[in-house]
C-alpha cells in the first residue's frame, strides 16, 4: 500500500505551531550544537521557511532548491563549522538527548572517526535521525560527488564508502525502529500532530520516552502510518 507525498509539510501545524518551529525549537535544547542552521532553496515559496528561522534564532542560509548536497556545503562553509550535524526538517519530533547523544559519540572519537549517525542501523524510531560528521568529509564529496544520488542525499556519498571513511553508528537501547515520526505523507501528519496535541501543551519538552509511552496506551494511533514505505534511496545499480 502506498501513500500520497505531502507538500509543503514543514509549513502545516501541530499544537498551536508549525512542525518547522516545533523542529527549530527542540534542536535549540542541545547541549552539544553550537549553532543552528536552516538550510533552505532560494526559491521565493521558501521565503515563509527562511522567516521562521529568523524568528526562532536560527541562522540561515540559502541555496539551489536541486542540489543539497551544494547547500549542506554552503550553509557549513559560511558557518565556519568543522564538525556538521545534518537533521532535516522534515522530523519535528526529533529529540534533543538522542541527537546530543550522538553528537558526543562522534566528538569522543572525532580523531578515529568521518561520520557517526543514528541511522547505519536503524533502531530509533524513524524521525530521530542524527547524522555527523567532519567538514573535511563534506568537503570531499562536495569536491567529487556527481552521481545524482550524492548530490540530493548529501552524506550518501561518505557512509556508501565505507573502505574509505571511518563509520560508526549509534544504537538505541532496544529496537523502536517499527516506529515512524518522520512527516512525509498525510498518515504520517496524522500520527504526529496527534502527538503533539496530546504532549506538547502539558510538557513542551517531552522526549522519546513520553512519545513511546503514549503511543503504547494508543496502539491504534501507531498503526495509523504502518502502511507507509520510507521513500528509497535511488542509488546506483
Amino acid at each position: 500500500m502506498t501513500s500520497t507525498r505531502l507538500p509543503g509539510k514543514i509549513m502545516m501545524r501541530a499544537a498551536g505551531k508549525t512542525l518547522l518551529e516545533h523542529h527549530l525549537e527542540r534542536l535549540g535544547r542541545t547541549q552539544t550544537i553550537d549553532e543552528i542552521v536552516l538550510a533552505t532553496t532560494e526559491n521565493s515559496e521558501d521565503d515563509p521557511t527562511a522567516e521562521i528561522g529568523i524568528q526562532v534564532g536560527a541562522s540561515v542560509f540559502r541555496g539551489s532548491e536541486h542540489d543539497v548536497l551544494g547547500r549542506y556545503h554552503g550553509a557549513a562553509e559560511g558557518s565556519g563549522a568543522e564538525v556538521v550535524v545534518r537533521v532535516t526538517s522534515d522530523c519535528p519530533l526529533i529529540d534533543p538527548e538522542v541527537t546530543d547523544r550522538t553528537v558526543q559519540a562522534f566528538l569522543d572519537q572525532s580523531d578515529e572517526l568521518d561520520y557517526v549517525s543514528n541511522r547505519l542501523v536503524h533502531t530509533f524510531p524513524r524521525g530521530l535521525d542524527t547524522e555527523v560528521l567532519h567538514f573535511a568529509a563534506l568537503d570531499e564529496a562536495f569536491v567529487e560527488a556527481t552521481d545524482p544520488a550524492d548530490r540530493e542525499h548529501v552524506t550518501l556519498f561518505v557512509w556508501r564508502q565505507p573502505n574509505r571513511y571511518r563509520l560508526l553508528n549509534v544504537p538505541c537501547d532496544r529496537d523502536l525502529s517499527h516506529h515512524r515520526w518522520t512527516v512525509d505523507t498525510p498518515e504520517d501528519f496524522e500520527l504526529v500532530s496527534r502527538m503533539f496535541e496530546e504532549l506538547y501543551p502539558e510538557d513542551p519538552e517531552f522526549g522519546l520516552e513520553a512519545g513511546i509511552a503514549l503511543l503504547d496506551q494508543h496502539p491504534e494511533w501507531a498503526s495509523l502510518n504502518t502502511h507507509v514505505q520510507q521513500k528509497p534511496l535511488d542509488l546506483p545499480t
